[in-house]
C-alpha cells in the first residue's frame, strides 16, 4: 500500500450501501475494501464478490484465501470500521508464531536444557533475514529457474552459506547473524538455521542454493590441498561460485563402491583423464565445481573438477522444482593431480566422511517441514467450516492433529539429543558412536513425514493436491517428502545400518 494513501473510517451502515457489482465494498476483519474495479479481475469470478457486496466477508474470505492475498491487493483497502478492533493478526516477517506446536517449545514459553541466549539471538536474526526472501524463493520454486547470483551472494555476505556447513574455522571470516561469534557457533545454531530454510516450503529452491554446496564443500575443507582450499572455499562461501557432490551414477546409488566413472593418470603424472557420467546431482546444472568420485587404478578416489570444456550438464526434472538444478553430468576432461581430495585410492573415506552431517542436516530441516504442516493444519481446522462446524470441532480432525503433533514433538527431541551428542564429541567419536543413531533417526524422520503428510492431506482435502492457494504448503510436502527417504541413504539402508551398528556393541554374554 502506498505510504501516502489516506485511510478513512466508516460506519457499517455506510458499507451496506455499496452492495452492487458496480459499487462493491466488503469488510474483512476491521478493514473496508472497495472492490468495484476488481470485480471483473477476480480470479474466482464475480459471483463470490457480489454475494458479499456490502457485507462482512471475513469468514468467507479466510475459508478460501491465505493472508498474503490481502497484502497483494492492499491497494483496494480504503479504511476501517469505526469502533471495531482487528481480531486477526496479520503475519509479519520475522515474527514467532503463537500457534500451538508451530515452533520448537523453547520458543513457546517452555524451558530448555539445550538452547542458550546465543541460540535465541541467532534464530531471531536469521528469521528476519530469511522471511523477506520467502516469496522470492517460492517464485523460483514455481518457475524452476536458477536462483539468482544476487540472492545467493546476499546469503553469503551474512555468513549463512558457511554456517550451513557447521562449526569450524571457516566461520572466522564472517560476521554471523545476531552478532554470534564464530567460536560460540555450535550444532544447535546450525539446527535452527536448517529449520528456518525449511519454513520456505520451497525444497527445490533450497536444494539448489544449499543442498549441493552443503554436502560437497566439506570434501575440500577437510581433504583439499592448501592452495585448492584458498581458491575454492572463499568463492563458494561468498556465493560467487556454486558446487555439487557428484557420486551417484545411472548404475549405482547407495552402492558407491560400484561406480564406473574412471580417472586414469597421464604418462607424465600431471593429470587425470576423467571419463564417465553422474546422475541426480543436486545443483549440478548450476555448479562451477564438482567434488567427484572416480575409479582409479586400485580403488575409489575423489577429485575436484571445475566446469570447463569436457564437462556437460543436462537438467533432470524431478518431483520438486528444477530450481534444484538436479543434473545428469558427463565428464570427458583432464584434471590436474593437485585437485585430488585426500589420498589416491582412498576416496571412499572422503565419501563416507560427511555422511553423518549430511543425514543429520536433512533430518533437522525435515522436522521443521513437518512442523510447518502442523501449523497449517491447526490454522485451517480453525477457519474452515463444513456441515455448520469448524473442522477443529470434529473429533476425527483433532485425532489427526494429535497424531501429527506427537510425531513431530517426539522426533524433535530425538534430533536435539543427537545434536547435543555432536556438540560434545569430536569427529572420530561422532563417527564411532553416532553413525547408527543418526541413520535410525533419519529412517524414523522419513516415516514420520509420511504419516504427517498423509494426515495433513486428509485435513486439507482437495486443496492438499492443488499447487496454489490454501493448501500449497501441504501439496509441496506430500509431493516432495520422499526425497528425504531416498537421498543421503534410503530408508531401508538407514534402518539396516542402524541395527548393524548396534550389533557391534551387543554383549556376547547377553541372554534372555
Amino acid at each position: 500500500m502506498p505510504q501516502n494513501k489516506e485511510l478513512k473510517t466508516f460506519e457499517e451502515a455506510e458499507v451496506r450501501k455499496h452492495n452492487s457489482a458496480e459499487d462493491l465494498w466488503i469488510i474483512i476483519d476491521d478493514a473496508v475494501y472497495d472492490l468495484s474495479r476488481f470485480v471483473d479481475l477476480h480470479p474466482g469470478g464475480a459471483f463470490p464478490l457480489i454475494e458479499y457486496a456490502g457485507k462482512d466477508a471475513t469468514d468467507a474470505f479466510y475459508g478460501l484465501h491465505r493472508q498474503d492475498v490481502l497484502l497483494k491487493y492492499e491497494r483496494y483497502k480504503i479504511g476501517t470500521i469505526i469502533g471495531r478492533k482487528p481480531q486477526i493478526q496479520l503475519s509479519e516477517p520475522g515474527a514467532i508464531s503463537k500457534v500451538p506446536y508451530a515452533e520448537p517449545n523453547p520458543w513457546q514459553g517452555f524451558k530448555s536444557a539445550y538452547y542458550t541466549e546465543s541460540h535465541f539471538k541467532f534464530r531471531d536474526a536469521v528469521r528476519k533475514i530469511l522471511d523477506p526472501l520467502i516469496e522470492e524463493a517460492r517464485q523460483y520454486e514455481d518457475s524452476g529457474e536458477k536462483p539468482s547470483d544476487e540472492l545467493v551472494q546476499k546469503l553469503g555476505a551474512h555468513g549463512i552459506l558457511a554456517a550451513n556447513v557447521g562449526p569450524g574455522p571457516w566461520l572466522n571470516a564472517f560476521k554471523l547473524p545476531g552478532g554470534i561469534a564464530s567460536s560460540e557457533y555450535d550444532y544447535f545454531h546450525e539446527l535452527l538455521l536448517h529449520g528456518e530454510f525449511a519454513r520456505f516450503s520451497a525444497p527445490g529452491f533450497t536444494s539448489g542454493v544449499l543442498g549441493g554446496m552443503t554436502i560437497s564443500i566439506p570434501t575440500v575443507l577437510n581433504f583439499g590441498k592448501p592452495a585448492l582450499k584458498a581458491k575454492v572455499v572463499p568463492e563458494v562461501f561468498s556465493g560467487r561460485k556454486r558446487m555439487a557432490l557428484a557420486i551417484t551414477e545411472p548404475y549405482t546409488g547407495s552402492d558407491v563402491a560400484s561406480i564406473k566413472t574412471t580417472a586414469v593418470k597421464t604418462p607424465d603424472g600431471k593429470y587425470y583423464i576423467v571419463n564417465g557420467v553422474k546422475k541426480w546431482i543436486t545443483s549440478g546444472h548450476f555448479a562451477d565445481y564438482f567434488s567427484t568420485a572416480v575409479r582409479t587404478d586400485k580403488g575409489i578416489s575423489m577429485l575436484l573438477i571445475e566446469r570447463s570444456e569436457g564437462v556437460d550438464t543436462k537438467l533432470i526434472k524431478t518431483s520438486y522444482s528444477t530450481s534444484a538444478g538436479t543434473a545428469y553430468v558427463t565428464f570427458d576432461n583432464a584434471i590436474p593431480v593437485e585437485n585430488l581430495l585426500g589420498e589416491e585410492n582412498k576416496g571412499f573415506y572422503v565419501v563416507l566422511s560427511n555422511f553423518n552431517h549430511e543425514r543429520w542436516s536433512m533430518i533437522t530441516g525435515a522436522v521443521m517441514a513437518a512442523r510447518v504442516a502442523v501449523e497449517e493444519c491447526f490454522k485451517w481446522a480453525h477457519q474452515r467450516k463444513v456441515f455448520g462446524k469448524r473442522l477443529i470441532d470434529q473429533p476425527v480432525i483433532r485425532f489427526k492433529l494429535a497424531r501429527m503433533v506427537s510425531a513431530v514433538e517426539s522426533t524433535q527431541h530425538w534430533v536435539e539429543n543427537l545434536t547435543y551428542q555432536m556438540n560434545h564429541m569430536n569427529y572420530k567419536e561422532q563417527s564411532k558412536h553416532l553413525a547408527g543413531p543418526i541413520a535410525l533417526c533419519k529412517y524414523h524422520v522419513t516415516r514420520m513425514l509420511h504419516d504427517v503428510s498423509d494426515d495433513a492431506c486428509q485435513i486439507f482435502g482437495g486443496r492438499a493436491i492443488t499447487k496454489t492457494g490454501m493448501g500449497r504448503q501441504i501439496e509441496t510436502l506430500q509431493r516432495t517428502y520422499k526425497f528425504t527417504a531416498i537421498l543421503g541413504g534410503s530408508e531401508e539402508v538407514m534402518a539396516d545400518l542402524g541395527i548393524r551398528q548396534a550389533m557391534k556393541n551387543f554383549p556376547t554374554s547377553a541372554r534372555l
